[in-house]
């Protein structure tokens, strides 16, 4: 698609969005970044009636005059710059070009080049004019020659991210999806209490790595399904299969003990964790994956849950292994009391979650 009937599309868009108003018909501006190894240059357009205003001039018309806008271009440039937060400050080092008439005489449009090696990780923030609450900057980024992404940004945006095609930028997206990964497992109860219930019966490595091993098989291919919209069960169903899950693993423990040599917990674990994979991929979606680092986003938060979960495995693992090696006796309590606990858990948030919408 060619930059002329992007352009027009998205106009087209803005028309269709934004609600008539006979004093501010097109309440949005445009920002183009082309994104370089030696810097970002680009193209901010304006409308009259936003930019006027600003200025003090009563007349949005008086831009059209050659003299004006050049007495007025040190003020746009401090404006607008003063309104974009790109970079760490980028604008702030911005190297101003041409000023243009543009859009049949309502809207001017300046060229600027931020110089320097652009960061793997490109923070944008935009309102251009909060006096209008309607007003929406649609930003277009290009890198290699293509265009990678594209956002809307109005006064009630939250700051977004373009992350690069290059190392550089793969590196950044493991350091925001990794710690996210982390994070995820480890304030999330119920997957934290699942692993524990497959650990409770204890085992030797061999077998404690094919649990692990089969759970992380499981999640990772509903994950990527969920997170690539190819397959998105609702969270009314989800939730409540975790919590399910929560339980079977737990009666699954009981039943064990009873039939000493039957142990179906990898099995169990690669079931189930196909239910967990939703849920993480709930929160992902949430958090907004980056569609110009898809693969790189969803690879490094599968990596930042498994870092998390396999902490969890070792110190939980490490305490049941000392404590039956030290007290063997209690083998029995850690087995019952512990899957007690984890099916009382996993029935309380079973009926939270379907009745108490929780």
């Amino acid at each position: 698609m060619s930059r002329l009937v992007l352009r027009w599309f998205t106009v087209l868009l803005a028309f269709a969005l934004s609600a008539p108003a006979a004093a501010h018909p097109v309440p949005f501006s445009y920002l183009d970044l082309e994104v370089s190894d030696g810097a970002v240059d680009g193209r901010i357009r304006v409308h009259l009636t936003d930019i006027a205003p600003v200025l003090g001039l009563a007349d949005p018309q008086a831009l059209l005059d050659p003299v004006v806008r050049e007495a007025q271009r040190t003020r746009i440039e401090r404006y607008l710059a003063s309104r974009i937060a790109f970079e760490r400050n980028g604008f702030a080092r911005a190297e101003w070009g041409a000023m243009t008439v543009v859009d049949a005489n309502e809207a001017i449009e300046l060229e600027f080049r931020i110089p320097g090696e652009p960061e793997g990780a490109l923070s944008i923030d935009t309102n251009l004019f909060p006096a209008d609450p309607d007003h929406q900057t649609f930003i277009n980024i290009y890198e290699d020659g293509g265009l990678r992404q594209q956002f809307i940004l109005s006064a009630t945006s939250d700051p977004v991210t373009y992350y690069r095609g290059t190392t550089a930028g793969a590196l950044a997206v493991m350091g925001t999806f990794i710690p996210s990964g982390i994070h995820h497992i480890a304030i999330g109860p119920d997957h934290v209490l699942f692993l524990i219930g497959l650990l409770l019966l204890g085992g030797s490595l061999r077998r404690l790595v094919a649990i692990v091993t089969a759970f992380t098989i499981g999640h990772s291919i509903t994950l990527s399904l969920a997170a690539l919209n190819i397959l998105n069960p609702p969270g009314w169903l989800v939730e409540p299969a975790i919590a399910i899950s929560i339980v079977v693993v737990g009666t699954d423990n009981l039943l064990q003990r009873k039939e000493q040599g039957r142990d179906l917990r990898a099995w169990v674990a690669g079931a189930f964790g196909l239910v967990h994979g939703f849920g993480f991929a709930s929160v992902l979606r949430e958090f907004g994956l980056p569609q110009e680092a898809l693969g790189w986003s969803l690879f490094s938060f599968n990596v930042g849950v498994e870092l998390g979960q396999l902490a969890i495995v070792l110190v939980v693992a490490s305490l049941l292994a000392l404590v039956r090696r030290r007290w063997p006796r209690t083998e029995p309590a850690i087995v019952v009391g512990g899957s007690a606990v984890v099916i009382a858990a996993g029935a309380y948030w079973f009926v939270e979650r379907v009745f108490f919408g929780g």
